[in-house]
């Protein structure tokens, strides 16, 4: 289907292609009745001249037997006809032809001879008309001699009895049917057939195109009849004619073209078809001026509303108060409606909702746009603790107050709120200590009490910062970069600081090793190594701490505290921790096959303690296995959830597992729930061992932890050990066991058998 581009074009063609449907309707519907109308009168015309044609026929018939009939009775005719007295009988033909006005005249005796004058007869014609004559059955009709028509009639001769016809002829020729003609009120064409074989001959000349309709047009009992010739359609009526001979019967067809008929209506059907033109073009060009009228408010709404998609402003003007005209209006109403909800959309894309700063989209955007930018990115100091202090309402307050304090510091900027606990800025700065330097003292401004309603709170800010031109490491966003810079700052516990893409390394690739960790497990990239623990008193290996260490087959060594602390983040902490039971477990079945009976720790990640399914999988492992296994966790795992960890605690206790407090002063460590913990160790952190023999406050603390431990039934294990002044001073102290560096480092399983296995050097060591 034809699809147009414009309204007034379709518009245009539907209308002028209906009115030209419908010319043509009533232009056939007028044709129609035209062509029948005039079918319907010449049909009458034709069966009118049929009748004349056979009254005039029988008349000429009746005028000829008469002139024969008297001829026929003259008693000197009849005597010459009797004595053959042929130049007499001639003589009176003649005389009688002339007066009848008739091309031909015979006498046929009954012995079949003839004597004509006018006309010469053929032998075949002859016999044709003495059969006819003498069998008594036809006395006038068609007569052919030599292939010509002609009208024969014939009157006897008696003397007294039968001897011999007097006959007529009258040639039937082109002349003879135009005076028929000339008869019709229409110049319709006649001519006289006679069959030959199958088809009909005319020979009064060529009309030979009628021969296939002349059987139909009898059928028709002098009923007209349609019929296709060269002229076209053609009126046929056929009439009978009595004809001497058999074998050749003869008909007057009466023919008239429709094409003649219709003729003197050609004029009209010009006017019409001139009349349809002209109104067709009026129509088209009224059409397209109505509809360019209709369309052009309609393509002045279009074209508005591309503009409105492309988001421009689009108002149309109304011109008029019909439909159109309140299409416009409202058209108008909803772009202004949209107008109005697209700035609000942009403002709250651009604007923080509670304060009605800038956001962090609009800093990202103003960056983008300033040359040599450095974002300064501000961070509330113990955010949560000032927000749980003064509530949700007075912190975006608070946020407002600060950021209104460091624009006007900055000259004027503007500020956006980046988080709900920093805001940032964007300044042209080319050096790394202006920018540093900026930053310090719009901290200090900032630091000062902020008075809300109601209330003063004591704020205090810690910035980051970057700018471009410097070193972005991956991270490609320059407020991500300013953000993490304030982490930075933060934990070197500094004011501000710049972006350290070193230190902040590459995240990222960090990531993906937690999706070869499971692989690592199930190839042996991790293992286990192990430390001996030393026993102060019996100066003898007691124990081995187990300590995981993979070896990634393209990165190399992976540090534990990466790996491990990036599965304890994403959920991988149980896989990992429930192998390295499993691999303890072993191990201490090789060593004692070996024939070193030792106890073997392995660390237990705080997460684990509140997860029902690890701790019976631990259980269940370590009755199976039947060896002495300490599980070592730190006492800060116990705070998140202190029930549920104390209940697993007291289960791994009851089950004959020895535990340990790893890592003992290294956090906020609760004597509250020190007491409450089932151990059995615990271990002192490396930091106050390793400068045990310098400083004299960690060796107070050590001695107190050791005596404190003590006193709550526990054994001491002292990490970090590293010199020999170090083991002495743990030894006086009263310490049970020392791990670290000096005793020995971790070593892989084969290692430790061997080292096992020279126990003077361990004692050599302890003197």
């Amino acid at each position: 289907m034809t699809r147009f581009r414009y309204l007034r074009t379709r518009l245009t063609v539907l209308y002028a292609g209906l009115f030209g449907l419908t010319l043509m309707l009533v232009a056939l519907a007028v044709y129609m009745a035209i062509t029948a109308s005039a079918r319907g009168v010449v049909r009458g015309e034709l069966t009118a001249s049929g009748a004349v044609y056979g009254q005039l026929w029988d008349s000429r018939s009746d005028q000829l037997r008469q002139g024969a009939s008297v001829l026929a009775q003259d008693y000197g005719f009849r005597e010459a006809v009797a004595t053959n007295d042929e130049p007499t009988v001639r003589s009176a033909l003649d005389n009688l032809r002339g007066r009848q006005k008739v091309e031909g005249a015979l006498i046929l005796g009954t012995d079949g001879y003839a004597t004509s004058a006018g006309v010469s007869l053929d032998d075949a014609a002859i016999d044709t008309l003495w059969t006819g004559l003498n069998d008594a059955t036809l006395s006038a009709g068609v007569l052919s001699i030599e292939g010509q028509p002609y009208q024969a009639v014939a009157a006897p001769v008696m003397a007294p009895v039968l001897i011999g016809w007097v006959v007529f002829l009258e040639r039937l020729d082109q002349a003879q049917m135009r005076r028929l003609e000339e008869l019709s009120a229409i110049p319709l064409s006649a001519s006289v057939l006679t069959r030959q074989t199958t088809a009909w001959h005319d020979m009064a000349g060529p009309a030979s195109a009628l021969s296939g309709v002349v059987d139909r047009a009898l059928d028709a009992s002098g009923t007209p009849v349609g019929a296709r010739a060269a002229e076209g359609e053609t009126m046929v009526l056929a009439r009978p004619l009595p004809s001497f001979g058999a074998e050749a019967p003869a008909v007057l067809t009466l023919s008239y073209p429709m094409a003649r008929a219709l003729k003197p209506f050609e004029p009209m059907f010009w006017a019409l078809g001139v009349i349809a033109l002209i109104g067709m073009a009026l129509l088209m060009a009224g059409t397209w001026l109505l509809s360019r009228g209709l369309s052009r408010p309609i393509t002045a709404l279009d074209e508005a509303v591309q503009r409105l998609q492309a988001g421009e402003d689009a108002q149309v003007e109304v011109t008029s108060s019909d439909e159109i005209g309140r299409l416009a209006q409202s058209f108008n109403a909803m772009a202004g409606d949209i107008r109005d909800r697209q700035a609000r959309l942009t403002h709250m894309a651009l604007h923080d909702q509670e304060t009605g700063l800038p956001n962090r989209l609009w800093l990202e955007r103003e960056a983008a746009v300033t040359p040599s930018a450095c974002v300064l990115m501000f961070g509330v100091d113990r955010f949560a603790v000032v927000r749980n202090a003064i509530g949700f309402e007075a912190m975006g307050q608070l946020v407002s107050a600060l950021a209104s304090r460091l624009s006007t510091a900055a000259g004027g900027v503007r500020v956006a709120r980046v988080s709900v606990g920093a805001v940032a800025i964007v300044l042209e700065i080319e050096n790394d200590a202006e920018a540093l330097s900026l930053a310090e003292r719009l901290c200090a401004v900032a630091d000062q009490p902020v008075k809300l309603i109601g209330a003063t709170v004591d704020a205090s800010l810690t910035a980051g910062l970057d700018r471009v031109g410097r070193p972005s490491g991956r991270v490609d966003s320059l407020v991500d970069r300013a953000g993490i810079a304030l982490d930075q700052a933060r934990d070197a516990r500094r004011k501000a600081a710049l972006f350290d893409a070193v230190a902040y390394g590459d995240p990222g690739a960090n990531l993906s090793l937690i999706s070869d960790l499971i692989t690592a497990l199930e190839s042996d990239q991790v293992w286990m190594a192990y430390q001996p623990k030393f026993d102060l008193r019996d100066n003898a290996i007691t124990g081995v701490e187990g300590l995981m260490r993979w070896n990634h087959p393209k990165r190399g060594f992976i540090a534990p505290d990466l790996f491990i602390g990036m599965a304890e983040e994403t959920g991988q902490i149980r896989a990992l921790t429930e192998w390295g039971v499993r691999r303890v477990i072993a191990d201490q079945k090789a060593l004692a096959e070996a024939g070193h009976a030792l106890q073997m720790s392995v660390n237990i990640s705080g997460r684990l303690l509140s997860d029902e399914a690890f701790a019976q999988f631990a259980l269940d492992a370590v009755a199976e296995a039947g060896g002495d296994i300490c599980f070592e966790i730190t006492e800060t795992a116990v705070i998140d959830n202190p029930e549920v960890a104390l209940g697993i605690i007291d289960r791994f206790a009851a089950a004959g597992i020895k535990v340990s407090i790893d890592d003992y002063g290294s956090g906020l460590s609760s004597l509250a729930y020190l007491k409450r913990i089932a151990a059995d160790e615990l271990k002192i952190d490396k930091a106050f061992v390793l400068s045990l023999d310098d400083s004299a406050k960690d060796a107070l603390l050590v001695k107190s932890t050791i005596d404190l431990a003590h006193s709550l039934g526990m054994s001491v294990t002292a990490e970090g050990v590293e010199t020999g002044t170090a083991l002495a001073l743990l030894r006086g102290m009263g310490c049970d066991t020392a791990q670290g560096y000096f005793i020995a480092k971790a070593l892989p399983m084969a290692g430790l058998i061997e080292r096992l296995s020279k126990p003077a050097l361990m004692e050599t060591k302890a003197a």
